[in-house]
């Protein structure tokens, strides 16, 4: 019978867990056994005892651990917190393997078979499996809820009997997953909204959601969608033609949300110190892709600064800041992929090795690293 451990996670300020109850039960009604370290669930506001009436074993980390097959994690752990862990046991969880290289490195020569959750191929079949989608669809509406909050003054507006209140201006800079949820969000609380982004695709869907498309007209060729959907790297022509645009737009908004991300690359750099400085007092910024390396001129991972009146904040882990329903939907995330792959007469998940998801998403197997975008 395969055994499924779930750890605590121990980054600090990740507040999430990779299983719950709900996925727990699904574990084992398909044959599985499933033990969880103390703890675990405590920062998503689940309990020991939630996970135990769902059928776990709740333990310490080595009792949990012992014989375990697969791993499930949130944030990569520390090698060494791995001692106890069996040679070819599969590690799940979201690994950073860019960012965290030496780290894949030392998961290969403890013999774990890493799987990065977040190298899942956009293909429709994975689309349960979407970590990086169901996270971010959170990050979105996280992002434009803390500029509200942080902004001195409403979001819609407002006929009183001592006069009416403008509608806040918003502009959302990046129209992934992220970006169409601040859309809609800030459109439920009343705003003005206006989007773009580097990928022509994205102008049909900012207006079926009833914003605004900002585009750059007239520079032909350029179409900004690279590998699986996402934003690739733009010419010359037309990164000074989206700045002269962004510029004059950017001027009149009360509220800006960034989240363009290139995976394996710093975030690129969306708004000036000359663009921030055009804007009115009190407006407020929320750059999502803070952590890494932030798509605004001076903005600090968790703190607000302050330039020429306005407020730039952002998180360097925003799906934490709503760690119970972006827990629900990783841990389910993860049970859709290994339940996809689940041999019944094997008793256990099972990847082809021609199989196009675990080309994607496998970093190491057998004591090397395997994965073609880490040895590129």
């Amino acid at each position: 019978m395969v055994k499924i451990a779930v750890l605590r996670e121990t980054t600090p300020g990740e507040a999430r867990v990779s299983a719950s109850p709900e996925t727990v039960k699904k574990f084992i009604a398909l044959g599985a056994t499933v033990s969880v370290e103390n703890e675990a669930g405590a920062g998503a506001s689940i309990g020991d005892g939630d996970y135990a009436n769902a059928g776990a074993a709740v333990g310490n980390l080595a009792a949990v651990l012992k014989d375990a097959d697969i791993v499930l994690g949130v944030q990569g752990p520390d090698p060494k917190a791995l001692k106890g862990m069996k040679p070819g046991a599969w590690l799940v969880a979201g690994l950073d393997p860019f960012g965290q290289r030496s780290r894949i490195d030392a998961y290969a020569k403890a013999g774990v078979e890493a799987l990065a959750m977040e190298f899942m191929p956009r293909i429709t079949r994975a689309q349960s499996m979407d970590i990086l989608s169901s996270q971010s669809n959170l990050s979105g509406y996280k992002a434009v809820i803390e500029a509200a909050s942080v902004y001195g003054r409403a979001f819609p507006m407002m006929m009183t009997a001592a006069g009416t209140i403008s509608a806040a201006r918003a502009f959302i800079m990046g129209v992934g997953v992220a970006g169409l949820q601040a859309i809609a969000t800030a459109r439920r609380l009343g705003a003005q909204v206006s989007a773009t982004d580097v990928r022509s695709a994205t102008k049909e869907q900012i207006e079926s959601l009833g914003a605004k498309a900002i585009f750059v007209e007239n520079v032909a060729g350029i179409q900004g969608e690279g590998a699986g959907g996402y934003a690739t790297e733009m010419s010359d022509e037309y990164k000074a033609a989206q700045a002269e645009l962004v510029s004059a737009h950017i001027a009149k908004q009360d509220i800006v949300i960034t989240t363009a991300l290139i995976p394996g690359r710093p975030a690129p750099r969306l708004v000036s110190d000359a663009q921030i400085a055009s804007m009115k007092p009190g407006s407020v910024i929320f750059d999502l892709a803070v952590a890494q390396g932030g798509n605004v001129e001076g903005s600090k991972a968790d703190e607000i600064v302050i330039k020429h009146g306005v407020k730039i904040i952002g998180y360097s882990n925003t799906p934490a800041h709503l760690a119970a329903d972006a827990s629900a939907l990783y841990a389910r995330n993860l049970f859709n992929f290994l339940s996809a792959f689940w041999d019944k007469e094997a008793g256990k998940p099972v990847l082809p090795d021609d199989d196009e998801i675990t080309a994607a998403i496998r970093l190491t197997k057998d004591g090397k690293v395997v994965n073609e975008r880490l040895m590129a």
